[in-house]
């Protein structure tokens, strides 16, 4: 039986030490905060949204994607919902195949890994930042108000996004100290900032709509989803799978109409006079009806083709999750260090993220179940 150490009590961390502990292994799981799960609580708008129906490694940026294949064909979407309904609950896809507890509670999922690691007896460790990791014929971990030993460590502590959640970077450094890089960092699944006097009057109001990003003229991605309006931006879930393609200097192209061809926009139109009534919501149409009097395209070209500049995004503050991490070539197809053997990566941390729609906790669980793999057959 091993020693093992798994530092961070989020998603990945809960998900690989529960592995471990069903293995026979000794596991104790180091939180920085006062509690566990607190990022899975607030996952998928507080619902809960663990996986997605429509799984493959072309919903995820990296530096290997083919790596990030293997790994998920290894532990995927349907070993997610075995996994989580064997703690209890039950998980469905919605229309859009994203999986949710069947109460739509994240906290639920949370609290069916903490009951879980007490019914395993998991040592867990809260209030434990841990500031230092060293290795002489083992490894020694330290933090504020303790120490241990470990045989192998999973560092599964997130990476820089959401740090009200705990998750503030700090634990690169831990993984630089044995020699590894970190790609650059930058916020994904973000909101975009825009100009506030093109988006003001319509803070508040929401649309499934088509989205592409323009970039010099050219789209360099589309998708459909909820567009919601901010008072200096724009949100929703299809903006969050764009921002991690847009820059700043890109334009946002949306169309609020995508079931509805132009012809037949321009025929109600000739009927209603030029109203919009029953096409879009008032407060939309009056906003497209003052832009068209004032020159800025038609109400056809508007509804189909309204432009929006990318001025940045929100930051890691309001980020769901980190773009950049500990490039996947130095690891092993257990996610195991090429640096120093026994030291296991799982989650934010790597250099992996996803679209919106359950896809990085998918990758928590995914990566996860290989690091528990890994050290189960050293």
């Amino acid at each position: 039986m091993k020693k093992i150490a798994v530092i961070g009590g989020g998603a990945a961390g809960m998900a690989c030490a529960v592995h471990l502990l069903r293995a026979g292994q000794e596991v104790t799981l180091l939180e920085r905060g006062e509690r566990l799960g607190r990022k899975l609580s607030a996952t998928g708008n507080g619902q809960g949204n663990v996986t997605n129906a429509d799984l493959t490694a072309a919903h995820y940026f990296s530096d290997d994607n083919a790596k990030v294949a293997r790994i998920l064909s290894r532990f995927g979407n349907a070993d997610t919902v075995h996994f989580l309904e064997s703690m209890g609950g039950i998980f469905l896809p919605d229309a859009r195949g994203r999986v949710y507890p069947a109460g739509r509670q994240a906290s639920a999922v949370t609290d069916l890994f903490r009951g879980e690691l007490e019914r395993l007896h998991a040592d867990i460790c809260l209030n434990a930042q841990v500031q230092k990791i060293t290795y002489d014929r083992g490894f020694t971990l330290e933090w504020a108000a303790g120490h241990m030993r470990a045989d192998a460590v999973v560092l599964a502590a997130g990476g820089k996004a959401a740090p009200n959640f705990g998750t503030d970077g700090n634990a690169y450094a831990l993984a630089q100290a044995f020699g590894h890089t970190i790609t650059p960092l930058s916020p994904a699944l973000v909101r975009l900032k825009s100009d506030p006097a093109l988006v003001r009057a319509l803070k508040g109001i929401r649309m499934d709509a088509g989205l592409k990003v323009m970039r010099n003229g050219h789209m360099c991605y589309a998708c459909r989803g909820d567009v919601l309006f901010t008072e200096n931006g724009v949100s929703g879930d299809a903006v969050f799978r764009a921002s991690s393609y847009a820059r700043k200097g890109d334009m946002l192209e949306i169309d609020f109409l995508p079931d509805v061809a132009e012809e037949r926009l321009e025929e109600a139109l000739k009927r209603s006079g030029g109203s919009l009534l029953c096409i879009v919501p008032n407060g939309l149409g009056r906003a497209l009806l003052k832009r068209a009097n004032g020159g800025h395209g038609t109400l056809v070209s508007l509804l189909k083709r309204f432009t929006l500049p990318v001025l940045g995004d929100c930051g890691f503050e309001n980020a769901q999750v980190t773009k950049g991490g500990i490039p996947l070539d130095e690891t092993d197809e257990n996610l195991q260090s090429t640096k120093r053997r026994g030291l296991f990566f799982a989650g934010e941390i790597l250099n992996a993220d996803g679209e919106c729609g359950g896809y990085n906790l998918q990758w928590a669980f995914s990566s996860a179940y290989a690091a528990a793999e890994g050290i189960l057959k050293c």
